[in-house]
């Protein structure tokens, strides 16, 4: 099998650093030319599944722009630039928490849409995470921390309570390694 080609790029929307979109010219293997193919180009995140010491998952409630009510979530943010995603993981984890962790696994790194670009997600697993300041949250939605036991992680993940994929994808990864 043979890769598509970009032969053109062009910027059609610029709302750096949230979003770029982009129409691209693409060469297919057997020759044909598509003229036109969105490309979208928005920042890499990553995704922490914490658990604590004694095995407690830290999440949030929160509601999001894009949903409808509230929703279970689990630690995550954008890369910065220049930023490897595992420290920005770390960084997330202590913002967003006040924790950190010296177990870090690892569960993998994914594009969200291979056909129109998207971001990358980088999905960890931060084992023994523990407690050491206060939270420093920027997040604009409300949110509240919550500590949930395996069964009720598994109960939640089961009915649909993380209602974002990537932190069910996330919780189902971390599970496997716990």
């Amino acid at each position: 099998m043979e890769s598509w080609k970009t032969k053109a790029r062009r910027i059609v929307l610029e709302q750096r650093p949230w979003l770029v979109v982009e129409y691209h010219t693409v060469e297919l293997p057997d020759g044909r030319t598509i003229s036109d193919w969105p490309w979208i180009i928005t920042p890499d995140y990553v995704n922490v599944v914490a658990v604590t010491e004694d095995g407690s998952f830290i999440c949030f409630r929160q509601v999001k722009y894009g949903l409808d009510g509230t929703t279970l979530a689990i630690v995550g943010g954008f890369v910065e630039e220049g930023e490897a995603p595992l420290a920005a993981a770390k960084r997330e984890l202590l913002e967003e928490t006040g924790c950190e962790s010296a177990d870090w696994v690892h569960l993998g790194s994914y594009r969200v849409d291979p056909n129109r670009g998207i971001a990358m997600g980088h999905l960890y697993l931060a084992r023994r995470a523990h407690f050491i300041t206060q939270r420093n949250a920027d997040d604009l939605e409300e949110q509240e921390l919550i500590l949930l036991t395996r069964a009720q992680i598994e109960s939640a993940l089961a009915s649909g309570e993380f209602k974002v994929l990537a932190w069910a994808a996330s919780l189902a990864f971390a599970l496997r390694k716990l």
